[in-house]
C-alpha cells in the first residue's frame, strides 16, 4: 500500500491462474513490475476459492489447463457475481475461441507468447473504465 499525502494508496490486485509454473512467474514479475499486487494460482480450484473472500481488481486466467478451462473459470466466477475485468491468454488459439470467451465474459484474448505488452497495457485501460467517478 502506497501513502500519499497521508491517504492510503492500495495497488490493484491482479489475479493470475496458469498451471506452467515457468509462466506464472513470468506474468508475476511483469505485472510485480509495473506496480501491481499479484497473487498466483496453479489451481483452479484454490483460485475460485480465494477468490470467494477476498476483493481483487482484475483475472488474468490461462485457457488450457488440466481438468477445466479458463473458460469455464471466468464463467464461475462471473455466476458468483464477480465482475472484473477478465483476460484469457492462450497458445492454443482455435477458430471460435474469441466468441466462446465474449460469451463467457471475458474482455480479452491475448495469444501466448508475446503478450506482455499488450497484457500490462489492457489490465490498465480495464482498470481505468471500472474506477468509480469522483
Amino acid at each position: 500500500m502506497r501513502h500519499l499525502s497521508g491517504i492510503a494508496i492500495s495497488k490493484p490486485t491482479i489475479l493470475v491462474l496458469d498451471d506452467d509454473a515457468d509462466v506464472l512467474g513470468s506474468l508475476q514479475f511483469l505485472l510485480e513490475t509495473h506496480g501491481f499486487t499479484v497473487c498466483t494460482f496453479r489451481n483452479p480450484a484454490a483460485m475460485l476459492s480465494w477468490a470467494k473472500i477476498h476483493p481483487f481488481d482484475c483475472v488474468v486466467v490461462d485457457y488450457k489447463m488440466p481438468d477445466i478451462d479458463g473458460l469455464q473459470v471466468v464463467s464461475r466466477l462471473r455466476g458468483s457475481g464477480i465482475d472484473v475485468p477478465m483476460i484469457l491468454v492462450t497458445g492454443f488459439p482455435d477458430e471460435l475461441i474469441f466468441t466462446k470467451a465474449a460469451a463467457a465474459g471475458v474482455r480479452e484474448v491475448l495469444l501466448k507468447p508475446l503478450f506482455e505488452d499488450s497484457l500490462v497495457a489492457r489490465i490498465r485501460e480495464y482498470l481505468r473504465e471500472s474506477a468509480p467517478l469522483s
